[in-house]
C-alpha cells in the first residue's frame, strides 16, 4: 500500500509601502483560511514570525508599492527567490496612494512630511519616484482592489493552487 505524499505549496506575503489592507483582506477569508491550510505552507509574511525570506518560494503575494531603496532591494531579492509573483492590491498594481507624492518630488515630501515629524534615522532612503511592482520586477498576475475583496483573493489563490492564472476581470471592489 503506497501513500502519495502531496507537497504543500510554499506561500509568502510581503508588505512594501502600503497600508496593510490587503493582508487584512487575506485574514477576512475567515474559515476559508483553514481550507487553504491543507494546501499551503506560509513560509514568510508579516503575519508569521519568520524573519528571513526563504531560498525558494512557490508563490509570493506582494502588497504595496516600491517607494524606498529598502523596498527596491527587498522586491528584487524576493523575485529572484519566487516562482510566481503576484501584485496584490492597487498600491502594488498602480502605485496608488503612495505614488501621490510623485508630483511633489522626494525632497519636498521628505522635508515637509517625514523629517519635520520623525527622526531622520528612521526614514528609509526614498526613491525619486514611487513605482508599482511591475515597473521593477516581472509580475506573473495582478490582483487589483483597494484592498482586493476576500472573495477575490480566495478565488485567485484557489486558481493558482489549481495551476491556473486567475482571470480577475469579473471581480470588482464589491465582489463578483
Amino acid at each position: 500500500m503506497s501513500e502519495q505524499i502531496t507537497r504543500k505549496v510554499s506561500v509568502a506575503t510581503v508588505w512594501l509601502d502600503g497600508c496593510s489592507g490587503c493582508h487584512m483582506s487575506l485574514l477576512d477569508m475567515d474559515e476559508r483560511l483553514a481550507d487553504l491550510a491543507a494546501s499551503i505552507d506560509i513560509v514568510y509574511s508579516p503575519l508569521v514570525d519568520t524573519k528571513t525570506f526563504p531560498e525558494q518560494v512557490d508563490l509570493t503575494l506582494v502588497e504595496g508599492s516600491v517607494s524606498s531603496e529598502e523596498d527596491l532591494a527587498k522586491i528584487r531579492k524576493i523575485r529572484e527567490h519566487t516562482r510566481l509573483l503576484i501584485a496584490m492590491g492597487d498600491c502594488a498594481v498602480t502605485g496608488n496612494v503612495p505614488s501621490m507624492r510623485n508630483p511633489f518630488g522626494t525632497q519636498k515630501v521628505l522635508q515637509h512630511i517625514y523629517l519635520r515629524n520623525a527622526p531622520s534615522e528612521i526614514v528609509p532612503r526614498l526613491l525619486p519616484r514611487v513605482l508599482p511592482v511591475h515597473q521593477v520586477v516581472t509580475v506573473d498576475a495582478f490582483l487589483p482592489g483597494c484592498p482586493p475583496p476576500a472573495d477575490a483573493l480566495y478565488f485567485a489563490l484557489t486558481e493558482l493552487l489549481a495551476g491556473r492564472l486567475p482571470d480577475m476581470s469579473g471581480y470588482t471592489r464589491f465582489g463578483k
